[in-house]
């Protein structure tokens, strides 16, 4: 029984006297208005409320557990699960009165709106075992909960948390962002209490995504911003709210404010990329629910509301339970298996020397980081996901050693290549692995000798190899920091490669990064490698690391000691790859390309080393012979080529005009050829020597001409039949372009379409194109009459 459980005075009676002390002298709340719930076996905390605080005893209520409930599941008794630590809870409620229905907690009207929780005590003093027994905590402590804003509604004189001032400013900048008149609607609440997740999500460094917190801060926006569409908001406004609610909070969370511009920036981004879908799946949604015959939105509709309009799960479920609809979720979670299935089928993940061998963890030591070259001994050889032994000359197979000097993939890192040797024998090593934790593979093939269990052998990393990748992993360090430092602390690393010919890396950051921004980060990261200071590696606890500065990677599994890698000042992170002695070993850092991979997430390649050099030497020669082409030197060519294009569009804008010229001239004799089929003026004609565009406008000029009118204009060009087809808008209700150009397009061996008054084509048949234009005038007869 938790009644004959004491720790003394010490332990429930300070955090009930301070929590009443708080409320009532602190706050002045009205004693008579506050009730008092403790677990039902707690005699303890029960004692307190009632003699030494003096609640009445009418206003202090025992809490059981749960009917049917699983063991200790009540709302009196916290547990954080089956087992582990848990206690009895004391609750303290406020009354708003009878003006507001429901009960008194633990009454059968509870669950009304008039007792409101707005401190919760839990005692954490239990631990309890898988078999139920609750055995002492030799140190309990408690756990204190008081709702801010509930508390917030209560000082206020209000009874919901949208009614207290920091909402009503919100709801209020909702309404102005998107034309709503009614300031109790709750899609406004939605939006108010939307706009604050959104932007503390994006100020912490997260970005809209489709996988992980991203996804989530994702599902949160566009559920915003659907309310937006439903109040009548026209094109974005969601971003406009960030401004109101930093005047609300940016006082109390500086960082709010420091992030102004990137948060809005990320918000109208996202709202401009759903714009582009929202009406396209609301389309859908309405029409298949037009269709229906029952109360439940197939599957099928749900899926590709999701895969194709970027529509979240939970949103079609907001849309369906304001229409009294349901959800076939079973039918959505079949669809989303055979899609998962079709992503399989296509996927090239796995090869068959790298299938799971069945090896038991902790067998290979890693050696790598300070030598490149050690004896070995081979503890277990593969072929065809098999265990054999030996394998012979020729084999491609699999080596597990006891120790071993060549890195394997991980991190972003690509695996050490390089030999197997001895007296004899030689095993090319062309990539290594981990297969588990602790257990490196060696992939690769028998080129000489037989290789047998127990063998001792030579391993031998490339060191040419190694270099080089080292090299670019260094720099990501480098990159990673001047990312940081030049766009803003929100980057943060979503991914990297990097092997010996390059690096890449991905970070988060809602928009292409500038050329002038590249080439500052370039040059950061270069006046780094000129300090040329030296690497430090340290082994600590993570906890212990990240408190040092060290960056860590969300989401990444760390074990009880990490590697930390320091860069003087500039960078230091976790990491486990292999790295330069120091920084300017480098020798020279070059980005080659930057572009974006997801939404949110750009990319950015780079060279360093030799393959820096290479670049610079390449892009040299490349500058020497475009300065011969124009007949510059270095220094000017840029001139040149400038005044080279100048001139070319000079002469392009001549070329059309002239066509225009000759367009023009020509039109006055195909005026002539004009026939009059029931009102409708129809000319049919070739036009030689023009270009599509030329045709197009000139296909216009004769619509506004002529008035009433069907027009077909055709030319040839590099032996190519090209159509333009114009109707009159009066007249598209009986004929329509894209039919026209279409008849025509099939008699020259093409086809074509487009809008009702004006349609192009193609066709491969020139030889045809006079008898198809004479076909016209008879063809719209046909369709007159």
């Amino acid at each position: 029984m938790l009644g004959n459980f004491s720790f003394g005075d010490y332990f429930k009676k300070e955090a009930i006297h301070f929590a009443w002390e708080f409320l009532v002298d602190v706050l002045k709340l009205p004693p008579d208005k506050l009730w008092v719930t403790v677990y039902q076996t707690d005699d303890e905390a029960y004692q307190v409320w009632a003699d030494e605080i003096q609640v009445p005893r009418d206003r202090i209520t025992r809490i059981g557990d749960k009917a049917g409930g699983k063991r200790y599941e009540s709302d009196n008794f916290w547990a954080m699960g089956d087992t582990g630590p848990c206690g009895p809870c004391s609750e303290i409620f406020y009354d708003h009165g009878p003006g507001i229905p429901g009960g008194p907690p633990g009454s059968p009207d509870e669950d009304g709106d008039r007792y409101i929780e707005i401190w919760n005590l839990v005692f954490m003093q239990y631990d309890r075992d898988a078999s139920g027994v609750l055995t002492p905590l030799p140190k309990p402590s408690v756990d204190t909960g008081m709702g801010l804003e509930r508390l917030a509604a209560v000082m206020q004189g209000v009874h919901s948390n949208y009614e207290i001032d920091l909402f009503q400013h919100l709801i209020q900048a909702a309404a102005a962002a998107t034309g709503a008149t009614d300031l109790q609607s709750n899609s406004l609440r939605v939006i108010a209490d939307h706009i604050r997740a959104t932007a503390f999500l994006i100020a912490d460094g997260v970005l809209p995504s489709n996988e992980g917190r991203g996804y989530v801060l994702r599902r949160i926006m566009r559920r915003a911003i659907r309310h937006g569409y439903k109040l009548g908001a026209e094109g974005t406004f969601f971003h406009h709210l960030v401004k109101p609610l930093i005047v609300e909070m940016g006082a109390a969370y500086p960082e709010l404010a420091h992030a102004e511009a990137q948060v809005t920036r990320a918000i109208q981004q996202e709202e401009e990329r759903f714009a582009e879908t929202l009406s396209h799946g609301m389309k859908l949604l309405e029409e298949d629910i037009a269709r229906l015959s029952g109360e439940t939105l197939p599957g099928a509709t749900v899926f590709r509301l999701y895969d194709t309009y970027g529509f979240p799960v939970d949103l079609t479920a907001d849309i369906a339970r304001e229409r009294g609809l349901l959800l076939d979720m079973a039918g959505f979670e079949r669809e989303m298996a055979a899609q998962r299935e079709r992503a399989r089928a296509h996927s090239q993940f796995g090869q068959r020397q790298t299938a799971d061998l069945g090896i038991a963890s902790g067998c290979t030591e890693f050696h790598g980081y300070d030598r490149l070259e050690e004896e070995v001994t081979v503890l277990a050889l593969f072929r065809d996901g098999k265990a054999v032994d030996p394998l012979n000359p020729g084999d491609e197979g699999v080596v597990v050693l006891d120790h071993t000097p060549f890195y394997a993939e991980s991190g972003g890192q690509v695996g050490d290549s390089g030999w197997l040797r001895a007296d004899g024998l030689e095993f090319a090593v062309h990539d290594t692995r981990k297969q588990s934790e602790g257990v490196f593979i060696h992939i690769g093939t028998l080129q000489q000798g037989q290789l047998r269990v127990g063998a001792t052998v030579m391993a031998q990393v490339d060191a040419v190899q190694r270099q080089a990748t080292a090299l670019h992993h260094s720099a990501t360090h480098l990159l990673h920091a001047a990312l940081r430092r030049v766009l803003g602390p929100h980057v943060a690393q979503k991914g990297s490669l990097v092997d010996p010919q390059r690096l890449r890396f991905d970070f988060s950051h809602p928009e292409p990064v500038t050329p002038e921004q590249l080439e500052t980060i370039e040059r950061l990261v270069n006046a780094q490698i000129r300090g040329n200071m030296a690497v430090e590696t340290t082994i600590m606890a993570p906890e212990e690391a990240i408190a040092a500065g060290a960056m860590a990677l969300f989401g990444e599994k760390y074990g009880d000691r990490v590697r930390v890698l320091r860069m003087g000042d500039f960078s230091t992170e976790l990491c486990g790859g292999t790295h330069v002695r120091r920084v300017g070993d480098i020798g020279l850092f070059k980005i080659t390309a930057e572009s974006g991979v997801a939404a949110g997430v750009r990319r950015i390649e780079a060279v360093t080393g030799e393959r820096a050099l290479d670049l610079v030497s390449t892009l040299q020669d490349r500058a020497r012979q475009v300065a011969q082409l124009v007949k510059g030197d270095r220094d000017n060519f840029p001139d040149k080529v400038r005044q080279l294009v100048e001139r070319i569009r000079q002469l392009e804008k001549e070329v059309e005009q002239a066509k225009a010229r000759l367009a023009s001239g020509q039109g006055a004799d195909l005026l002539g050829q004009t026939v009059q089929v029931d009102g409708v003026k129809v000319l049919a004609a070739r036009l030689d020597g023009v270009d599509a565009k030329t045709l197009r406008e000139a296909v216009d000029r004769y619509k506004d001409q002529l008035k009433a009118a069907a027009v077909v204009l055709a030319t040839v060009e590099d032996g190519k039949v090209r159509l333009v087809a114009g109707v009159t808008s009066a007249e598209t209700r009986r004929l329509k372009a894209g039919d026209l150009v279409n008849m025509v397009a099939q008699q020259v061996g093409g086809k074509g379409g487009g809008r009702p008054d004006l349609a192009q084509a193609g066709g491969t048949d020139p030889s045809k194109l006079d008898a198809a234009l004479q076909s016209v005038p008879d063809w719209i007869r046909d369709r007159l009459a």
